[in-house]
């Protein structure tokens, strides 16, 4: 070993050495100076150190000597396997012990806890690992108490640190210590009134140990530690482990209980046992060889110079290592990290009457009212859902789930900024000359404090300079820096700000619109035009004609009513197609295909016709206001001035998020100056949230919203990170929405005339083709249909019908010939109905 190793150990002995105990293999017991002569013989194994600060000096005699030192009590999440590798932890290591009592506090919805903790190694890394665990579930260590190692506490130190914890707001307290410690806190909590309604108690394993070794517990011991949760590593029930602890009664005569690290210990003893015996089988044996480095370490009382290397000491540490038993704990495997496999524990409520299991903690499944070995076998599931224990009986004998947090028991009120408005005052203003607020946002904080579960003290702080409107940005940063205790008033709750305060449930709406000057668009000669749009006009006429000569064509050969001269034939096929509009045509079809096409047809003139109609109406009844912007997109594409509200979070998004030039942003500061900059073409547009411009517009109906909402967003009240307050506002402010008090607060500050909810967009009117395209394409589709298959049945007819005709134009067979016989043909009358007719007629008298 290297000089400064060296010192480094001895420096850890003279200041650790008064309480270790070794069980070797050989099963002697010796106090730690004797411990060390010890290993100056033949040792290949080393059972202990009870306590993390010997094992941390002994582990590197341990390195040194490759003399695996295995531990069932020295469980300090800091005895690094890469840094320690003949040390190994055969109980569970504290980190997991601490990743339960995590997932306790998640799953009881705290926020925030107190450590209480001894200051030695052991307690201080399961505090480091705790606040750790703490934070990937959004939660804290918002004070560390730290006590004199175990067990030099004495109750001054405890009374004093207590005393502190009074004065807090968090009533959950973890206390990780040992045995005589932890009894003096408990001792002293109850003194103090720490152990009454209202208080959250979760101790380490220490206290199930207590409980475990010590029955019946003395009744004030009893009666102080009562309400309290803690854990105790778990063990597997089995008939073997009964018949153990039933002949340890029988041994100790019941004078000493068996707690689950005397199991650790026994199993600990056959693993060595084990391993030893497998060394032997692989060929291994016993021996030892010198280290010159110690041999030159002489004068010294250790006599560290006689100690030596255990040869064999790395195949007995993978023996170890590799072990495969089923011991009183249970399965007994390393991972590959050198934790056992599948650490658990119990949960434990002390009660009354002793104390009663609530659930166990596995890190397979998590939190859970089932044995963990019946989980093993089923894929793991740790979501909230499937998190489950059974109910607890706290301090003071509450069933119910206390909060977890109270205000400081120190007289401060809570420091709430409002922001100190000098335009749209309604929503919340300070009244001249006094420190007195109000306004729509102060009546809904007022009214949830109201249904508070409790108390809440509080004073308003104006926030602003009263000659603009403050930077909410800056008022945010104060609540995260710690200048003001939360925040009411007009605040949106954008990304930027939920990054450093929590924001309660909203109790507004709210979302970025564009403000343009607008026209009224007044009555003329041609307002039945406006329904549909010039292509919609221009499709729908022509649709008229197809379809007309569509049925002229179907009909032309069999139907009288479509035959007659040029002339009055396309008069038919005008009067037909634009007759149909109002269902008047005069004409019969008789043809299925020109039925067929007609009913299409006369369906796709319904939907327009109530279409026209619907918007005509609209357009006549409603006033209609006009403007060149139809909203944001028209403002991007631009490079027209925009207005925006000072102190508005508008700013940043038209910059950040829609890449708007600041040069093309003005600074506006109250409706005013909204008005008249808009009337003076200073700017083109103004963007703003919807509850200011609702209350802009309720009195002027020059100006108007253009295009949709965007950029949704909602108000809330603001407060300090993980602050709990935040929680029950937001249930006291569902509560409001729910009983409709919400809404009266509202109609009481932001009512609004009529003005602001007429219409505005002239264009939502006008009905275009792609409202229609696919009734014409239907109705395009029947024609092109019908066409087809008239024509093949012409051509058949034709066909039939083409010998007889060339036979008497066989003097002038050209293809003049052939198409004027052609049309000849399909110009031609077909009598198909007359004698059809006049054969019925005939069939009927000479029946007679």
């Amino acid at each position: 070993m290297e000089t400064a190793m060296m010192a480094h150990v001895l420096s850890h002995l003279a200041n650790g050495l008064h309480v270790p105990l070794f069980i070797a293999f050989n099963l002697l017991l010796f106090q730690t100076r004797s411990s060390i002569k010890f290993m100056e013989t033949d040792t290949v194994a080393i059972i202990g150190p009870q306590s993390s600060v010997m094992a941390h000096v002994l582990s590197h005699l341990a390195n040194e000597l490759h003399v695996p030192l295995l531990s069932f009590t020295a469980l300090d999440p800091g005895l690094s396997p890469l840094q320690y590798p003949f040390f190994v932890q055969t109980a569970p290591n504290d980190e997991f012990q601490m990743i339960a009592i995590a997932e306790m506090v998640s799953y009881f919805g705290w926020a925030e806890v107190i450590a209480v903790f001894s200051d030695d190694n052991q307690n201080r890394n399961g505090i480091i690992m705790l606040d750790d665990q703490l934070a990937e579930r959004r939660c804290r260590i918002s004070y560390k108490a730290t006590l004199p190692p175990d067990p030099m506490a004495k109750r001054s130190d405890v009374l004093r640190e207590l005393a502190k914890i009074q004065m807090m707001e968090s009533r959950v307290i973890v206390l990780n210590t040992f045995s005589k410690t932890g009894l003096l806190v408990f001792e002293v909590a109850k003194s103090l009134g720490m152990m009454e309604k209202g208080y959250v108690w979760i101790a380490s394993t220490w206290l199930s140990t207590v409980l475990d070794s010590t029955s019946p517990l003395k009744p004030e011991t009893a009666n102080s530690i009562r309400g309290a949760l803690t854990l105790r590593p778990h063990t597997a029930d089995s008939k073997r482990k009964r018949d153990f602890i039933s002949r340890w009664n029988q041994l100790s005569n019941g004078s000493i209980g068996l707690n689950p690290y005397g199991l650790f210990a026994y199993d600990t003893v056959w693993m060595i046992a084990r391993a030893v015996k497998l060394l032997f089988d692989q060929g291994g044996n016993i021996s030892f060889s010198n280290d010159e480095r110690l041999i030159s370490l002489t004068g010294m009382d250790l006599n560290l110079s006689a100690l030596s290397i255990f040869d064999g000491g790395k195949q007995l540490l993978k023996n170890v290592i590799e072990t495969k038993m089923t011991g009183l704990t249970g399965p007994v495997r390393f991972n590959q990290d050198r934790f056992l496999i599948n650490p658990s524990y119990d949960i434990i409520n002390t009660v009354e009457t002793g104390y009663r299991q609530v659930g166990y903690w596995s890190n397979h499944s998590g939190l859970s009212i089932v044995p963990p070995e019946t989980l093993y076998g089923k894929k793991p599931n740790r979501s909230s859902s499937n998190q489950h224990l059974d109910s607890v009986v706290w301090p003071g004998g509450e069933t119910i789930k206390p909060r977890g947090w109270v205000f400081p028991n120190n007289g401060r009120e809570l420091r709430i900024v409002v922001p100190n408005r000098v335009s749209y005052r309604d929503f919340v203003s300070v009244v001249n000359g006094t420190n007195k607020v109000q306004g729509y946002c102060i009546d809904v904080f007022l009214a949830a404090i109201k249904l508070m579960p409790y108390a809440v003290p509080y004073r308003f702080i104006p926030y602003g300079n009263g000659h603009e409107n403050p930077s909410y940005y800056e008022l945010v940063s104060k609540i995260a820096a710690g200048v003001f205790d939360g925040a009411v008033g007009d605040i949106a709750i954008v990304t930027d700000r939920t990054r450093i305060v929590d924001f309660t449930q909203p109790y507004i709406e709210s979302g970025l619109v564009v403000v343009a000057s607008v026209k009224k668009i007044s009555s003329n000669p041609w307002s039945f035009s406006r329904p549909f749009t010039p292509s919609m006009w221009a499709v729908t006429a022509a649709f008229f004609l197809i379809v007309g000569s569509v049925v002229w064509v179907l009909e032309h050969r069999i139907n009288d009513e479509f035959r007659g001269s040029p002339r009055q034939q396309i008069v038919t096929i005008l009067t037909f197609s634009f007759s149909t509009m109002f269902f008047s045509h005069r004409e019969n079809t008789v043809s299925t295909l020109g039925r067929l096409v007609l009913i299409i047809w006369l369906f796709v003139v319904l939907i327009i016709n109530s279409s026209y109609t619907a918007s005509l109406t609209s357009i006549l009844t409603v006033q209609q206001l006009s403007s060149p912007i139809k909203g944001i997109d028209t403002l991007i594409s631009s490079s027209e001035r925009i207005g925006f509200q000072i102190g508005s979070f508008a700013e940043r998004y038209l910059t950040e998020e829609l890449g708007i030039p600041k040069s093309r942003l003005v600074q506006l500061g109250s409706p005013e100056d909204y008005a008249r900059a808009l009337e003076k073409r200073q700017v083109a547009a103004v963007v703003d949230e919807r509850p200011y411009v609702d209350l802009f517009l309720s009195d002027r109906c020059e100006f108007s919203i253009r295009g949709q909402e965007f950029s949704k967003r909602a108000w809330g009240f603001a407060f300090p990170r993980d602050s709990p307050l935040a929680i029950d506002m937001s249930t006291a402010m569902l509560a409001l929405s729910e009983n409709g008090e919400l809404q009266k607060i509202h109609d009481k500050w932001l009512s609004r005339s009529a003005c602001s909810s007429e219409k505005s967009e002239d264009e939502a009117e006008q009905l275009d083709l792609q409202s229609f395209w696919g009734l014409f394409l239907i109705c395009g589709i029947a024609c092109v249909l019908a066409l087809f298959v008239y024509s093949l049945l012409m051509f058949r007819q034709y066909r039939r019908h083409c010998p007889e005709e060339l036979d008497s134009t066989s003097h002038n067979n050209s293809f003049s010939a052939h198409l004027r016989t052609c049309l000849s043909f399909i110009d031609g009358k077909v009598e198909k109905s007359k004698s059809s007719s006049k054969r019925k007629r005939d069939s009927m008298h000479s029946d007679v």
